[in-house]
């Protein structure tokens, strides 16, 4: 008996799932949101939480199980390209000159929000830990998760603003990227936990992955260096195939260490030169596919998981749901602001990087889909930390306002033109 073809129902999916998230960006757009805050919501009401719950039958016909491996296949794709991009984009050179605040800032806006974290999960671990998960990963996956600053959505926020250019912008964008770096290494951290059966398998991961780095950085990095100076003289089809192929290695590389595949796409982007007119130009029409076609996908992969019905069984859910978002603002604002401040900045200019730092967006998401996947947090925990991670995205963009205030910065003419990147994207 053959089994029904699924491209039929993915052919109606994937179309509407991308101009649902185009329609979600453009009214988030029109209330000075970043578009990511529209998708992330898009997403969530296509999934369990609205249309599964007014109208079941629709979301059956629109998302049947026979398209949804495809839908998720589709949308991972996208998303070891995006955090591709979002490595060739981490520009480590912006510390120059920000270097004492920047480290400082970082320090404080890792540092506060993962103890926070680790706190909450030890309150948390007896209620919402799966079965079978140590409290050493459920502890060490919530203090990450307390921890991400979204760096496209922030570097997003400040182009829109005219800020990106300034010295606000500038430390911002500092602290960001060291604090990207520390998040995904700590996430690797946890997966290497999560999937190893004994410590000496831990290790064993934790071990080799830091040899893949080094081997990226010390070897892969020079040698493209090299192919990068004669990359200009082959064509933009032949840059563009070269690109996805090694990130598509490098991703399968670190999955089968056992630190998930996004992190060899990341850094790969990282050890990729960002010189050369082909690799800009390559980059750019991979960002022009990626961010409007194939993310639309893992937003809605990561809506369809999300069920915020399911925190009306018990009134006590919402009160963990108030308790993630109080740490979530104490934490990564609260620390980033106190640090600042110490270091000498304005209050309003430290609130500013507080709540520039506070911005989760689809870093987030990315870090919870790992989560659960792993089976380190279950369902309900899930949809709690998805909607930390939408209110901490959305409030970023009103709070800057107000804070800068009578500054007068532009809200959205840029301090200068930036090229298409992945900066441009959610």
């Amino acid at each position: 008996m053959s089994s029904v073809d699924p491209l039929p129902a993915l052919l109606v999916a994937v179309p509407v799932v991308i101009l649902a998230c185009q329609v979600g960006a453009a009214v988030c757009r029109r209330f000075g949101q970043p578009p990511v805050v529209g998708e992330i919501a898009t997403g969530i009401l296509l999934g369990p939480s609205l249309l599964g719950w007014i109208w079941p039958q629709a979301q059956h016909a629109l998302f049947p199980p026979s398209v949804l491996p495809y839908t998720s296949v589709l949308g991972q794709l996208g998303l070891l390209a995006f955090m591709f991009l979002v490595g060739l984009e981490l520009d480590l050179k912006s510390l120059r000159g920000h270097t004492r605040v920047a480290v400082a800032v970082s320090q404080a806006g890792m540092l506060l929000p993962l103890v926070l974290g680790a706190l909450l999960a030890v309150a948390m671990y007896g209620e919402f830990a799966p079965d079978g998960v140590g409290r050493m990963p459920f502890t060490l996956f919530m203090a990450v998760a307390m921890s991400i600053t979204a760096f496209p959505v922030l570097a997003r926020i400040l182009i829109d603003r005219g800020l990106y250019g300034t010295p606000l912008g500038a430390l911002a964008m500092a602290c960001a990227a060291v604090d990207d770096v520390v998040a995904w290494c700590l996430l690797a951290l946890v997966v290497a936990l999560a999937t190893a059966g004994s410590p000496l398998e831990a290790a064993t991961t934790a071990g080799l992955a830091v040899a893949f780095t080094l081997v990226m950085l010390y070897a892969v990095r020079p040698l493209l260096a090299r192919w990068s100076a004669r990359a200009d003289r082959a064509g933009d089809a032949a840059v563009l195939v070269a690109l996805f192929s090694g990130l598509s290695l490098s991703a399968l590389a670190t999955d089968r260490i056992g630190v998930h595949a996004l992190f060899g796409a990341f850094l790969f982007g990282v050890v990729t030169p960002r010189t050369g007119r082909r690799i800009e130009a390559s980059a750019a029409r991979l960002r022009a596919f990626t961010v409007p076609v194939l993310l639309p996908l893992f937003f809605v992969h990561t809506g369809l998981r999300t069920d915020i019905g399911g925190l009306t069984a018990a009134p006590e859910l919402w009160l963990w749901t108030a308790a993630i978002l109080l740490v979530a603002f104490l934490g990564k604002w609260g620390g980033a602001a106190g640090a600042a401040r110490v270091c000498g900045r304005p209050w309003r200019e430290a609130l500013s990087i507080g709540a520039l730092m506070n911005c989760r967006g689809l870093t987030e998401l990315v870090v919870l889909n790992v989560g659960l996947e792993l089976g380190v947090i279950g369902p309900q925990l899930f949809t709690m930390l998805v909607l930390m991670a939408l209110v901490t995205t959305a409030i970023t963009s009103p709070a800057l306002s107000r804070l800068r205030a009578g500054k007068g910065v532009s809200r959205r003419a840029p301090a200068r033109a930036e090229p298409e990147s992945a900066l441009s994207g959610p």
